[in-house]
C-alpha cells in the first residue's frame, strides 16, 4: 500500500525558514506539494521530477525550492522568507497521470498533511 508521509510543519515569524519532507513508501516519477488553507481548493504550490526538474507557482518563485532525495524517496521544500500568506497546511502528493502539475486531481496519491503557520 502507498503511503506518503510530510513532517516539518511548525510555526515560525515572518520572514523565517521551514524544510518539509515527505517520505514515499516507493518511488515516483513526479512528486508535488499543495497546500490549502480553510475554505479554500487545494493549491498547486511546487512540483519535482526524479531527473531535478522543478516547478512552482508564482507567489512561491525565488523563496521556495523543491527537491528530491530519490535514494530515500523523498521529497522536499525548502521555504525561505516565508509570509503569513504561506499559511496553509501543506500536503505531498504523487504519481502524476499527466495535464497540469498543479492539478491534485491529475495525482493518484496524497498524504495527510503538515501544518505551516507563519505569524507576522
Amino acid at each position: 500500500q502507498v503511503q506518503l508521509v510530510e513532517s516539518g510543519g511548525g510555526s515560525v515569524q515572518a520572514g523565517g525558514s521551514l524544510t518539509l519532507s515527505c517520505v514515499a513508501t516507493r518511488s515516483f516519477y513526479t512528486m508535488a506539494w499543495f497546500r490549502q488553507v480553510p475554505g479554500k481548493e487545494r493549491e498547486g504550490v511546487a512540483s519535482a521530477t526524479e531527473i531535478g526538474n522543478a516547478y512552482y507557482v508564482d507567489s512561491v518563485k525565488g523563496r521556495f525550492t523543491a527537491s528530491r532525495d530519490n535514494a530515500k524517496n523523498t521529497l522536499y521544500l525548502q521555504m525561505n522568507s516565508l509570509k503569513p500568506e504561506d499559511t496553509a497546511m501543506y500536503y505531498c502528493a504523487a504519481e502524476h497521470k499527466g495535464g497540469s502539475w498543479f492539478d491534485l486531481s491529475r495525482y493518484n496519491y496524497c498524504g495527510q498533511g503538515t501544518q505551516v503557520t507563519v505569524s507576522s
